[in-house]
């Protein structure tokens, strides 16, 4: 079968097309034949060799943690009814890049009949950390939102969420692209957090309150420039890293100001709750109230273009390999 292999530690360019054997589904296992292939930018940050919070994985590897398809073949001890099903299967942190992935049985998450697998990767992975994010500042009615990263993967469903629960959204992105798809989420208003004075055009659209709740997906220096504009009495979520190091606010200077800081570390927790969020996240798109953006695809072959146009900024919403 085909795969793509990160050869060595770099740039996209060390992502390059193999062949290797196909895999086998061991006791408690089965095998999917991959329609779709997930990614994310810690995964680019793994290729780098910089991700600081997974071990280097042993070169060369195939990336990619998050897959769809039928299921192909099951291990002995799996049901197999499992057989010929349309699932989301995690691979672990690796094994994604490639026409037939291996999973463990628990991995898997059957696809409502109503989505097609691009769209259910998405609101996976995605959609369940925005409903986990949304869950954990407690949105109320008639608060004002702020979402960096806004045309992102899980920015543009906070958008979506926030709107959903009553709030006013500011959608903060870089460039008129982007800020064009954060507009036509529901954004109340935009700002481009790479011109300077974008914090007192936040300030200017809260009539000078500041927002009642910030999600940091971006970290520094953005994420420190959005908590001097947070409200007294706000909350700050901090849930990303896509500009190099996550936000770290003084909790001294946090408790003077009034804010409720909550860290990056609120993410180790999310795990025993993703299945739950990703099945209230794939019932709210099949009921029309959220859409993912899947701004751009490419096939197996042009792994190194997605996890590029991943880091260049380029992308809207989700990347996704299509075999």
């Amino acid at each position: 079968m085909r795969v793509v292999q990160a050869v060595r530690f770099g740039g996209p360019e060390v992502l390059e097309l193999a062949e290797a054997p196909d895999p086998v589904a061991g006791p408690g296992q089965v095998t999917v034949d991959v329609e779709v292939a997930g990614m994310s930018f810690v995964e680019t940050q793994m290729r780098r060799g910089t991700d600081p919070w997974h071990p280097r994985p042993e070169l060369p590897y195939v990336p990619g943690s998050l897959v769809a398809g039928r299921v192909a073949s099951v291990g002995p001890g799996v049901d197999p009814a499992w057989l010929g099903r349309r699932v989301i299967a995690g691979t672990g942190e690796h094994g994604g890049f490639a026409e037939r992935a291996v999973a463990a049985v628990e991995e898997l998450f059957p696809v409502p009949d109503g989505l097609g697998l691009p769209e259910a990767v998405a609101l996976h992975s995605d959609g369940s950390t925005a409903q986990g994010l949304v869950e954990g500042a407690g949105i109320r009615s008639g608060e004002w939102v702020l979402v960096e990263a806004a045309a992102g993967g899980v920015g543009s469903l906070l958008v979506q969420l926030a709107r959903a629960a009553g709030a006013r959204v500011v959608g903060a992105a870089r460039g008129t692209r982007k800020l064009d798809l954060v507009r036509a989420l529901g954004a109340d208003a935009v700002v481009d957090y790479s011109e300077p004075g974008w914090t007192g055009r936040v300030l200017d659209a809260t009539g000078g309150a500041g927002v009642d709740v910030v999600f940091d997906g971006v970290g520094e220096p953005i994420g420190p420039a959005a908590f001097e504009v947070t409200a007294r009495g706000g909350r700050f979520s901090v849930h990303g890293a896509a500009g190099g190091r996550a936000t770290v606010i003084d909790p001294a200077e946090a408790r003077r100001r009034g804010v409720e800081v909550i860290g990056i570390e609120q993410l180790f927790g999310f795990g025993e709750h993703a299945v739950r969020w990703a099945e209230r996240m794939m019932a709210r798109a099949e009921a029309g109230a959220v859409r993912p953006v899947i701004g751009q695809t490419f096939p197996l072959e042009r792994a190194a273009d997605a996890h590029a146009a991943i880091e260049d900024r380029t992308a809207l919403g989700k990347t996704l390999l299509l075999l």
